[in-house]
């Protein structure tokens, strides 16, 4: 007898095992079947999943079931992002090694992902800490610096002393540290960068190629790029026979310049300042603001400061003196490091002027008005037209910007520019566990790269973590001596590696090849299955990850490895789990651990609440009721599979006549095949998981309706519903419905079934409920049949003895019909 109560933890771990015995979602290429790659996100092996992972899994694994059973070669494998910080810092917390730590903590992982039953081909899985992954690491940044694209300087770089390393820009969220919350200093180092600049124009004009993805992360793509088109010119400094150029796309406010600004870093502060009495004050107000990283200084929140350097420069369009000042908010590695001050029309420049007493002059205001700075209360940046402004005089300032261009580049004196605020990616990192740059310094050669043959330049295993603001490989004699592959001479290696960033740029790719011994991946499978169809992840990666991974992808192809121009099709970001209105964290006493909920109720329950509580792009409550819910739905659906499954015919040809059943069990069928198209297209087009589990919790309610209704249970409309019913209910709970399957005497498994097809005939109704109104309201409600015209509707209408009481002796002046849905009876 065929056990009625759902005991998942009887089923969950048997399937787990049978699907790893018979390599289920092993996937290889197949010119039969269309392709599909779905990949969420690989996570950081910190320890333990957490409920954010246990979201984009299942949203991800959804996915990839679906497509499968819509006949699709699907790609669905999984990773592990494993270089970084943690585990350097547990090594010198705990005594760990960084490697013990991590394969550590990716045992655990992997063992919690699968206790989910995702459908992962574990036969792909990378770790980016693997010597035979991180050699093509390597080997891509050898590739990246055969192409001049790869290159080694001295700069301020944003230092983290907790975390002893480099950060770039985009690790530096509110002047933290954006690992350990420290704060950020600037540190003057030499550093190897990729030339993402080269790129930007592309990364942002292919921004247009991408349907797929949100637009509120394209557009903070696009901001990050920055570009911005206008005009460089200089302002020269006789005294010092230099000059100070500046870079605006606001040309058309040159004559309202009354003082321009360095940043405190720009070299010429040093030498106007040598000998000057302001000297002492200047260099004091420099350290300080040296020690504040660029986010901060440029943050609108932050108060703008600066000092009088004692040094005036001379205009270029009226050769009037301009005094040169020093302030926070300038960055030496923005534009060329200076900016030109004209309070009139910029906020900024008139808070600025107004705290230091700086002239104000108005150049541009709206045609037919007339502004006056007294009586102005900000600054105007709006169009208009030019005034006070030599020549250039009664244009519209849109007209001035080209005009102003002209007259720079005729005179010689400056030229049009285009300006990005993207920075060249910085990928030194002073660190232990990353990647190690594949670099040798030889006296006599210079920079040398290391022999492809060579690669991969392992991490050595002897290290010590308290080597101090130097990477911990610099102490790592062993590492650091070596022969120069060219001359045989004394060299020595890098000792930095790699940002962790740049093994995440590439994952995706090696996932289409991840045993190739002979290239990162091969070009025919890479082209098989990039780009990704559907990426999975959280928002918070929107500028790092996903531009970094979009500027490896479009080297790569003018590299002739791959074809692919953008790696990612269709881009979903996933909000986040809160719990009591919060993120869940430790510090906050919040955190629900998915074990526990797994061990309580089971991976279907967990699987089924996170995708149920709220549309995948929204945050989503947790909710210990909705957990419950959603275990006690599961059973209720166990049990009505099991009853249905009782009239299924003993054989299974699934014939049968559904035009010959009776109208109960039309109607069952009708919900049926509502159910199948509602849920396909909210799984297909919306990704609305919520909405497809609570029409298939509908199904649930009209089955248990008619259970006991004799109409309602031919074999034929069982088989139908049993099967369909399962396999529509298989990528949220995937355990339950292969059970299920089984029990029903299914072949094979659920999950290599073809998705259920609605019958559009079905769906058509023969009687509709009608409303019957008088004077607009309602008076009575009628079962009529289908396709009534608008008389034969007003006969049954005006049939109806409600009607006619409703009426009396009232005057009918017109009758107003709207097919399948009322009459309504207009009476005076």
């Amino acid at each position: 007898m065929i056990e009625n109560k759902y005991v998942p933890f009887e089923i969950e771990r048997k399937w787990q095992e049978k699907w790893h015995e018979e390599s289920l979602y092993q996937t290889s290429l197949n010119r039969q079947k269309p392709e599909y790659y779905v990949l969420e996100m690989f996570p950081y092996p910190s320890g333990n999943l957490h409920m954010g992972h246990v979201r984009n899994y299942s949203i991800g694994d959804v996915i990839a079931r679906f497509k499968m059973m819509q006949g699709y070669n699907v790609l669905h494998p999984m990773g592990w992002d494993a270089f970084g910080m943690p585990a350097e810092n547990a090594a010198i917390k705990n005594g760990i090694h960084p490697a013990n730590w991590t394969w550590s903590n990716i045992d655990n992982m992997r063992r919690q992902q699968q206790e989910l039953g995702l459908s992962y081909d574990w036969s792909r899985e990378v770790a980016t800490c693997h010597p035979e992954y991180y050699r093509w690491t390597q080997w891509l940044f050898l590739l990246f610096l055969e192409r001049g694209l790869a290159y080694k300087k001295k700069a301020s770089v944003n230092w983290c002393d907790e975390c002893n390393t480099v950060l770039a820009n985009e690790q530096v969220i509110d002047g933290h540290c954006w690992r350990c919350d420290s704060a950020v200093v600037k540190k003057d180092l030499e550093q190897w960068f990729f030339r993402i600049t080269d790129y930007a124009d592309r990364l942002l004009e292919d921004l247009d190629e991408l349907k797929g993805w949100p637009e509120r992360v394209k557009t903070m793509q696009e901001n990050w790029i920055g570009r911005s088109e206008g005009a460089e010119f200089s302002f020269d400094l006789p005294e010092l026979g230099e000059k100070i150029p500046v870079y605006t796309t606001r040309q058309d406010t040159v004559f309202g310049v009354s003082y321009v600004v360095l940043a405190p870093e720009h070299p010429l502060v040093e030498k106007m300042i040598a000998g000057r009495p302001e000297e002492a004050a200047v260099r004091a107000f420099v350290e300080k603001v040296r020690s504040m990283n660029e986010i901060s200084r440029t943050s609108s929140e932050t108060e703008k400061e600066g000092i009088f350097t004692g040094v005036y420069a001379v205009h270029p369009f009226t050769g009037e003196p301009v005094p040169v000042w020093v302030a926070n908010y300038v960055l030496y590695e923005y534009g060329t490091g200076a900016v030109m001050g004209v309070p009139a029309h910029d906020e900024r420049d008139w808070i600025f002027a107004g705290k230091y007493g700086l002239p104000k002059k108005v150049v541009v205001q709206p045609e037919g008005q007339i502004f006056d700075v007294a009586s102005m209360e900000g600054a105007y940046d709006g169009a208009g037209v030019l005034v006070d402004s030599g020549r250039f005089s009664g244009l519209s300032n849109e007209a001035a910007k080209s005009a102003i261009a002209s007259w720079l580049e005729d005179q010689g004196v400056g030229t049009r520019r285009v300006n990005y605020r993207l920075r060249d990616w910085l990928v030194s990192r002073q660190r232990y566990w990353g990647a190690p740059i594949p670099v040798i310094y030889c006296p006599e050669c210079g920079v040398v790269p290391v022999p492809q043959e060579d690669l991969p330049v392992l991490l050595p295993e002897n290290v010590r973590f308290d080597a101090g603001v130097v990477s911990p490989l610099a102490d790592a004699e062993e590492f650091v001596k070596c022969k120069c592959p060219k001359c045989g001479a004394d060299a020595r290696r890098e000792t930095d590696t790699m940002d962790t960033f740049i093994c995440s740029s590439w994952y995706y790719l090696r996932y289409t090849d991840p045993r190739n011994t002979q290239a990162p991946f091969d070009m025919g499978k890479g082209d098989y299955w990039m780009p990704v169809d559907q990426y999975i992840g959280g928002i918070e990666h929107a500028i790092l990850h996903l531009l970094y991974s979009r500027f490896f992808t479009k080297v790569l192809k003018d590299a002739g490895l791959i074809n692919a121009n953008e790696p990612f099709k269709n881009l979903l970001t996933q909000g986040m789990v809160l719990k009591d209105g919060s993120k869940m964290s430790k510090s906050k006493g919040n955190v629900v651990a998915p074990g526990e909920i797994v061990e309580k109720y089971g991976a279907d329950t967990a699987r089924l609440f996170i995708l149920f509580a709220a549309p995948p792009e929204r945050d989503l409550e947790w909710s210990d009721q909705g957990v419950e819910g959603a275990f006690r739905f599961l059973g209720r659906f166990w049990r009505i599979m099991l009853h249905y499954a009782q009239f299924m015919p003993a054989e299974e040809n699934g014939e049968y006549a559904p035009e010959q059943l009776e109208k109960e069990a039309k109607e069952l069928r009708r919900a049926l095949h509502g159910t199948i198209k509602k849920v396909t297209e909210d799984v297909e087009q919306r990704f609305n998981f919520n909405t497809a589990i609570s029409s298939i919790m509908e199904l649930v309610n009209a089955m248990y309706a008619l259970k006991e209704e004799p109409k309602a249970q031919v074999s034929g409309l069982a088989q139908e519903l049993v099967s369909s019913s399962l396999r529509l209910i298989a990528p949220f709970a995937p355990h339950m419905a292969e059970e299920l399957w089984q029990l029903i005497g299914g072949n094979g498994s659920v999950h290599k079934q073809s998705w259920p097809v609605y019958d559009d005939a079905a769906l058509q109704v023969e009687e509709v409920e009608l409303v019957l109104q008088i004077n607009g309201k309602v008076r009575d409600k009628i079962v009529a049949p289908v396709g009534l015209n608008a008389a034969e509707l007003e006969t049954l209408a005006m049939g109806q003895e409600r009607v006619q009481q409703a009426i009396g002796d009232k005057k009918v002046v017109k009758v107003i019909c709207v097919p399948q849905k009322l009459v309504n009876i207009v009476v005076k």
